[in-house]
């Protein structure tokens, strides 16, 4: 018996200089990934400078056709829903109230850059699944498609109501239409 007591060992010791040492560390790494990311981020705004004001709503607007609450999930170059436009506040994600007019789409964003997207503008409407960081199911996503400047913009937006959707993509493909038909007069 007496040799089974003595090779009992007593539990080895924490080494806390060693376990600091690697939080420390593993706090600096999540820091620069962090930081370079934000760099990253206002290097694309950077790259992105040549893209003009963001229209504000006219004073009189015209009566509401249509009005909706739910997300902003950004924007993207039209038919790359990977490429972010980061400019202009356009790839802040926010709360969004869309209201849409005979002048346009009025896109009031509480705290970010509000704008309003021009009724000679707009391009197309419609139901999508993706915009870059943001991925649903089918038709989960409205998507409207507007020029501004030199480039076609895709606008993601998610309805609180997501039924509504369909009814936004035939009233601004109806409106770009009624548009293009007056303007070939």
């Amino acid at each position: 018996m007496a040799y089974l007591a003595a090779e009992k060992k007593s539990a080895e010791v924490t080494d806390w200089a060693a376990r600091v040492g690697w939080l420390v560390g593993l706090a600096l790494f999540v820091a620069l990934v962090y930081w370079l990311m934000r760099e990253g981020w206002k290097w694309r705004g950077t790259l992105q400078g040549d893209l003009p004001e963001l229209p504000t709503a006219p004073d009189d607007p015209g009566p509401v056709r249509l009005s909706m609450s739910g997300r902003y999930h950004g924007s993207t170059t039209a038919g790359q829903w990977l490429d972010r436009i980061v400019a202009h506040g356009l790839g802040t994600r926010s709360r969004v109230e869309l209201t849409l007019t005979d002048a346009g789409l009025d896109v009031v964003r509480p705290g970010a850059t509000d704008f309003f997207v021009p009724r000679e503008v707009l391009r197309e409407a419609v139901l999508g699944k993706g915009i870059a960081g943001k991925v649903l199911t089918e038709g989960g996503l409205l998507l409207v498609t507007w020029a501004h400047g030199e480039r076609l913009i895709d606008s993601g937006f998610r309805s609180d109501h997501a039924a509504e959707h369909t009814e936004w993509v035939d009233a601004i493909n109806s409106m770009i239409n009624k548009t293009e038909t007056e303007g070939a007069r």
